[in-house]
């Protein structure tokens, strides 16, 4: 059981969750989220806790994006986008039971905004950014450390705000690289 309660984006999503996981879920309702419904997760992460767990596409980064703006403590659980992919689309209810799990196991707190372990020195060192094989990089190592796919930006606000040490997101490229060959 899983004691926060998970926010995803529509009831096909709860209905995939359910059959992964034992937990409470809540919808947004799409890109119809509201202030009540707002409110009701800001409530939920109150006294439980709260995992966002989003479409891996446009509408949902933007869910997302909203949430995180609104709510203080939650986690956030990303699926790649490879394992919730069925005949072109792209969604949480078409995501595996396993794929579901990993990536609720692999949910990450914000740790702070004001965190600075990386720059865009970092970005270009590691190939993440100024590359032709960049944006693979980047997805693939979002994927490996559970943060998702983003552009650059984005990926560099994810690894200092989620934690990510230096060791893990070399380990991480050590094992991405070892797959590429």
């Amino acid at each position: 059981m899983i004691k926060e309660i998970i926010v995803v984006e529509g009831k096909a999503d709860i209905s995939a969750v359910k059959r992964a996981v034992d937990a409470q879920v809540i919808s947004t309702n799409g890109l119809g989220i509201n202030d009540k419904i707002i409110n009701v997760i800001k409530r939920a992460s109150k006294n439980k806790g709260v995992i966002i767990l989003t479409d891996p596409d446009y509408p949902g980064k933007k869910i997302r994006n909203m949430l995180a703006s609104e709510i203080e403590n939650c986690k956030h659980a990303f699926i790649p986008r490879n394992k919730a992919n069925k005949d072109g689309d792209i969604g949480v209810e078409n995501a595996s039971v396993e794929a579901i799990r990993e990536a609720l196991e692999n949910a990450k707190a914000v740790v702070s905004h004001d965190r600075q372990v990386f720059s865009n020195k970092d970005m270009v060192y590691y190939e993440l950014v100024g590359s032709k094989n960049a944006s693979k990089r980047r997805s693939m190592l979002g994927d490996e450390l559970g943060i998702g796919y983003c552009s650059a930006k984005q990926f560099l606000k994810r690894l200092n705000s989620f934690g990510i040490t230096k060791e893990e997101l070399e380990e991480a490229i050590d094992k991405i690289e070892l797959n590429e060959e």
